[in-house]
């Protein structure tokens, strides 16, 4: 699989508009090559620099349930029936970047699952987590940096 961002790069900066705090829009996002056997895709946004700042993993957006036969998720929405859960903000729905000291890396996730996960809206990372286990079929990511 192969996740890519009309946005930004693997690796690049990720534009100040799509920050907690410079207008919170979520990027847009295209899923390639899923596995034919998928029946549901999982995202997973997290912040690993953050163990410095706060000393643990932010998490800043979680969505399940995307459609693998509809693999693009447009800026500032959700894919149709997709589910989203409780971020580190306290939010349900996309927290963007918001570093409290210097340049994080920001990661995207994305799990191939050969279910559909069972959870109501607003269920945790952990949640997720522990609801994907023996049903991830492949996964990918893409990674980008933003800075105060």
């Amino acid at each position: 699989m192969i996740l890519q961002s009309p946005s930004f790069e693997e690796g690049g900066e990720i534009p100040s508009k799509y920050g907690y705090k410079n207008g919170n829009t979520s990027p847009p996002l295209i899923i390639k090559q899923i596995p034919q056997q998928t029946k549901s895709l999982v995202l997973i946004m997290d912040d690993p620099d953050a163990m410095g700042a706060v000393g643990r993993l932010w998490v800043h957006w979680i969505v399940w349930n995307i459609d693998p036969r509809k693999p693009e998720i447009k800026e500032s929405s959700l894919p149709e029936n997709a589910v989203e859960g409780i971020t580190d903000f306290v939010e349900i729905g996309y927290g963007g970047p918001a570093p409290p000291d210097k340049r994080h890396t920001y990661v995207f996730k994305i799990y191939a699952l050969n279910a559909e996960l069972n959870l109501e809206k607003g269920s945790t990372k952990k949640q997720v987590e522990e609801a994907m286990q023996n049903h991830i079929i492949a996964q990918t990511s893409l990674s980008g940096t933003f800075a105060p």
